[in-house]
């Protein structure tokens, strides 16, 4: 039965195809969503994709605002990083903002969703709040924040478009505690504010196995190689952990603006033999690594801008496969890790530190298995996509506008 309420979710990126690199969690909780909603994601067009298609149940309509060959503002390192490393993609903001506007405004005009889920503060939410000023057909909206949005862009033009896209949605969500406080800054009351992580396919895809030996020697780290993922603070550390354990190597997946400063940064330190670049993967290569590797880095920093992680999907994913994890110490750790826990997360910036949590991690492997193994069954209920997913329909149906007028 074809579900009678209609959803409208709005997101800058989205999988491409099945099997790519980027991001996927919009669309799993999208999918996951069509057995109340009818759902349909708006989305900017890209180089290689369909116009509009059925992506696993999910409509997808996908917006023009510059030919093929220019539509590169948002994939291969996300927006903020893009205009950050080529100023000129600066030109393709304004035909971008009107394409999402005006396909907006048709869809809300034409489909009459019940409700619209906008993803990121700006620009998604930004626009919804405006339409709301403009077109009495628009519905609640609930917005959410990822955490580049809130903790990045700023500057006070930006900081005052984010105040009235959180003071005109109906509900917010963000993905860890750490984001609360700045969206109160923007002038959310706090009783509209949900905290609700992104989730983790702990089911089927992202599961320990006892078929998957796990290394004593492999450091994995996963990532857009971009300056908050703190890349270059476990490169500088790396000659020490060599000197200290030989046979250890890191593999590196993911790519981003920093690849070629990050791979100079491992050859000027004579460390090019034990890194192991072997860029982005799907979704579905990830799990077997997760399983091998003996730790997963994931030294989180806040970026120059202000940037920083919300709850990073890749750390819950090694989690979810059993996997001992470092991290950087930021606010949000404190959703995933107690305080028994908290000797995990480290300063990224305290090179001799970081080094030393990854060498104790090494060279007590049982130990650090029975940590990862304690936190993946205390997190994983919390952290699938089944409560995630339950929770967001909760949220959702309860922002549904009443079918009788007061």
């Amino acid at each position: 039965m074809i579900p009678d309420k209609k959803l409208l979710v709005l997101s800058s990126s989205y999988p491409r195809w099945l099997g790519d690199h980027e991001p996927g969690f919009i669309h799993e909780l999208s999918k996951r969503l069509t057995d109340q909603f009818q759902v349909r994601v708006l989305c900017p067009h890209t180089a290689g994709t369909a116009v509009h298609e059925n992506f696993e149940g999910v409509q997808v309509i996908r917006y023009r605002y510059a030919p093929d060959s220019l539509e590169t503002l948002v994939n291969d390192g996300g927006i903020i990083n893009n205009l950050k490393q080529q100023p000129l993609k600066w030109l393709l903001v304004p035909p971008f903002l009107f394409g999402l506007l005006w396909r907006t405004w048709r869809e809300i005009n034409r489909w009459r969703p019940d409700l619209i889920h906008a993803h990121w503060l700006l620009p998604q939410g930004l626009v919804v709040a405006l339409l709301s000023l403009l077109n009495r057909q628009t519905p609640p909206f609930l917005a959410t924040s990822h955490g580049a949005d809130l903790f990045a862009l700023r500057a006070w033009p930006l900081k005052f478009l984010k105040s009235i896209a959180v003071q005109k949605a109906a509900a917010l969500t963000a993905v860890s505690h750490a984001m609360t406080t700045e969206l109160a800054a923007l002038g959310a009351p706090l009783d509209k504010i949900n905290v609700l992580p992104m989730g983790v396919d702990i089911n089927q895809r992202f599961t320990p196995s006892s078929n998957q030996p796990r290394s004593y020697d492999e450091i994995l780290f996963v990532g857009r190689l971009v300056e908050k993922k703190g890349l270059r603070y476990l490169l500088a550390a790396m000659p020490e952990i060599i000197a200290n354990h030989p046979s250890v190597s890191l593999t590196i997946v993911g790519f981003g603006p920093e690849e070629s400063e990050r791979r100079a940064q491992a050859t000027a330190l004579g460390i090019a033999h034990k890194v192991n670049f072997i860029g982005a993967l799907a979704q579905t290569e990830l799990p077997v690594l997760y399983r091998r590797a003996a730790v997963f880095v994931a030294p989180f920093i806040r970026a120059r801008s202000g940037d920083q992680e919300g709850l990073p999907v890749t750390l819950m994913e090694a989690i979810a496969c059993g996997c001992p994890a470092i991290t950087g110490n930021l606010e949000a750790m404190s959703d995933l890790f107690e305080a028994e826990e908290m000797d995990m997360c480290v300063a990224p910036a305290d090179i001799g530190m970081l080094a030393k949590r990854i060498i104790i991690t090494l060279k007590r492997p049982d130990d650090a298995r029975y940590r990862a193994e304690c936190l993946r069954l205390r997190l994983s209920q919390r952290l699938s996509w089944e409560t995630i997913t339950q929770q967001y329909n909760t949220l959702l149906q309860n922002m549904l506008p009443s079918p009788f007028p007061k």
